[in-house]
C-alpha cells in the first residue's frame, strides 16, 4: 500500500469554480491539478484542486492575485 502524503486542498462550491481554477493555474504554471475530494474532507462540488505542500507559498500568492472563489483550504493526507 503506497504510504499516505500531507498534500494542500483547495475546495469549491461549484464544478464552474473547480474548472476555472484548473484553467486558471495553468495558464498560470501553478503546480497542482483537479481531484476528487478526498473521503475525509467534505466540499460542494466533489472536485479539489491538490498541490504539494512546498508550493503552498505559489498557490497563495496566485489566489490573492485572482478573483477565484473557493470554498476552503486545507492541509490532507492523500
Amino acid at each position: 500500500m503506497r504510504q499516505k502524503e500531507k498534500y494542500i486542498v483547495v475546495t469549491f462550491h461549484s464544478t464552474t469554480e473547480a474548472m476555472a481554477m484548473e484553467k486558471n493555474c495553468k495558464q498560470q504554471k501553478v503546480p497542482g491539478r483537479l481531484i476528487p475530494v478526498p473521503e475525509s474532507i467534505a466540499a460542494g462540488c466533489g472536485m479539489c484542486w491538490c498541490t504539494k505542500i512546498e508550493d503552498k507559498e505559489t498557490l497563495d500568492q496566485f489566489l490573492k492575485e485572482t478573483s477565484l472563489s473557493v470554498q476552503s483550504i486545507r492541509e490532507c493526507l492523500i
